[in-house]
């Protein structure tokens, strides 16, 4: 665990938590798996707290506990886990995509609360999209619970483990914690509720009319004694199969831009076939034969099966090799290598750094020992056909960055250096852990800039949003047009360009960390797929 992720797991879980969960979190990441007592001692917060902040930390999942030998139940963080919550907007956006609205609130809601009950999030989302929707039009839960369903089926959400029942008609003394428990058949069954109903309004006239806060009130419409058709029965986002769909979609956008959109759609196809059969940590897809393919193509795509084939072998010929050729039934077995795809996107995400970062010149020689895998500095600017100076200072360069390394030969075994091969060459795994690591340090970096500039305009900010909610309220209350000019006149026009400097800074701020986002998710699975081959 490297400081700089440290660093930024700590940003996150103030940001999304608060300092408490932040202090607690951040000393489980630091020093491994510890009980409860020890936490609270070492942090110096009460035993009460800890507890509370653990509680927050096991239902977002990040951290787990075990129980050992002796009966003391041992803490531990996923800092991995922690990492992910750079991504929840990622995450939303592609339920959208996929699912519209209705399926983006309900990834939403999920990471927000980490694990929830269908009927409470179909109600949540119903009410939610009511809101949005003009006067006298609802969101019918049945709606919302079909695609709820649709989310299920493609695996983007699952039940969360259960304790089993046997443990709860134990007559002995319960254990000191649960043991929780999923059957794989049952991680993907919705189970069948008849939820009937529309979502509601949060103001509607009898509420307003009483003039108290909606969170103050006490709630009447919740004393129902009817039990949940779902109880004891969780759902949570499955991060790994949007970490699937984002990888699936990297190759069919690197096929599309070396070759062309037929080829992307073939492949697309390929992928779509094989995601559910296919397990995320898995080097290859599942063999699917060409006419499989050509019937799964999609309907808009008039090619016949001969130029499907023509297409498929060009695909399994090409030097990238993301498309295997497996056998000849079916009319030709074909596969999708999914570790090489993850290989040649993040070589190319590595030239790429070093073109911005340190010239044409030097991507054209990090190229070549790509290449040639192994070469002296002579063969090197021979090759490159740069003067002997420029590419000694070029190759150094490069490597006091770690982008390529040195290798030693020795023709005796003094090590001398006149009898002594020194050889240039990239080592692709480590280079990727270096931008990778540079890429978190990137990202605390943003991170601290926007709370840096929040923080500087935080009295204007408040000013602004006191302004906005006294003009709603009057536009409720059905205000004059005059009077509403001279509240918005309240902020003066050099402080309104103040507010749009700052609101043009923080989405820089925030499209910058998307995209680097990008680069660490391309990095990091390229680096567990190689581990695991290893």
């Amino acid at each position: 665990m490297t400081q700089a992720e440290i660093k930024l797991c700590s940003l996150l879980l103030q940001e999304h938590f608060g300092e408490i969960v932040e202090k607690i979190g951040v000393h489980l990441i630091r020093t491994g798996s510890q009980p409860l007592r020890v936490i609270a001692h070492d942090t110096g917060t009460s035993l009460d707290q800890v507890k509370k902040a653990l509680c927050v930390l096991i239902q977002h999942n990040l951290v787990i506990y075990q129980v050992h030998k002796r009966g003391v139940v041992e803490y531990e963080a996923q800092c991995s886990r922690v990492l992910r919550m750079l991504r929840y907007p990622r995450y939303i956006y592609t339920a959208k995509t996929l699912y519209s609205d209705t399926g983006e609130l309900i990834v939403e809601e999920l990471l927000l609360n980490g694990k929830m009950a269908m009927s409470a999030v179909v109600k949540k989302v119903a009410d939610r999209l009511t809101e949005t929707m003009e006067d006298g039009k609802t969101m019918d839960y049945a709606e919302v619970s079909n695609t709820f369903v649709r989310l299920a089926d493609t695996h983007f959400v699952q039940r969360c483990p259960l304790v089993p029942a046997t443990e709860n008609s134990d007559p002995g003394p319960p254990p000191p914690a649960p043991t929780l428990v999923i059957n794989e058949k049952d991680m993907y069954l919705v189970p069948k509720l008849s939820l009937i109903g529309k979502g509601k309004r949060r103001r509607s006239s009898d509420e307003d009319a009483t003039g108290e806060p909606k969170a103050k009130r006490p709630k009447h419409t919740t004393d129902n004694k009817e039990p949940i058709p779902d109880d004891g029965i969780y759902w949570q986002a499955n991060l790994d199969r949007f970490h699937q769909h984002f990888r699936d979609q990297g190759i069919v956008s690197a096929v599309a831009n070396r070759m062309d959109q037929t080829s992307s759609e073939i492949v697309r196809t390929m992928l779509r076939m094989s995601e559910i059969t296919t397990s995320s940590s898995a080097p290859f897809t599942q063999p699917l034969s060409s006419n499989e393919i050509f019937r799964s193509l999609p309907v808009g795509y008039n090619i016949s099966k001969q130029v499907l084939d023509q297409y498929l072998t060009l695909l399994a010929d090409d030097p990238l090799e993301f498309v295997g050729k497996s056998g000849d039934s079916g009319g030709g077995m074909y596969v999708i290598n999914l570790h090489k795809a993850l290989g040649s996107l993040a070589t190319a995400t590595l030239e790429s750094v070093v073109q911005e970062r340190f010239g044409s010149r030097c991507a054209r020689i990090f190229r070549l020992v790509l290449q040639k895998k192994h070469l002296e500095q002579k063969q090197v600017e021979d090759f490159a056909m740069i003067p002997a100076k420029e590419a000694k200072d070029m190759l150094y360069k490069m490597l006091s960055e770690n982008f390529i390394s040195l290798q030693e030969i020795p023709k005796t075994p003094d090590h001398a250096p006149s009898r002594t091969f020194y050889l240039y060459t990239v080592n692709i795994l480590s280079a990727a852990r270096m931008l990778l690591h540079r890429c978190y340090k990137s990202v605390a970096n943003l991170i601290e800039r926007r709370q840096f500039e929040t923080k500087e305009n935080k009295r204007l900010l408040e000013k602004s949003q006191r302004v906005e909610a006294i003009i709603a309220s009057m536009q409720a209350t059905g205000a004059e047009e005059a009077q509403l000019q001279e509240i918005e006149e309240m902020i003066t026009a050099p402080e309104r360009q103040q507010l749009e400097t700052l609101k043009r800074n923080v989405n820089k701020l925030d499209a910058c960390e998307i995209q680097v986002d990008e680069t660490i998710f391309l990095l990091e699975s390229y680096i567990e797929s190689t581990v695991k081959r290893q």
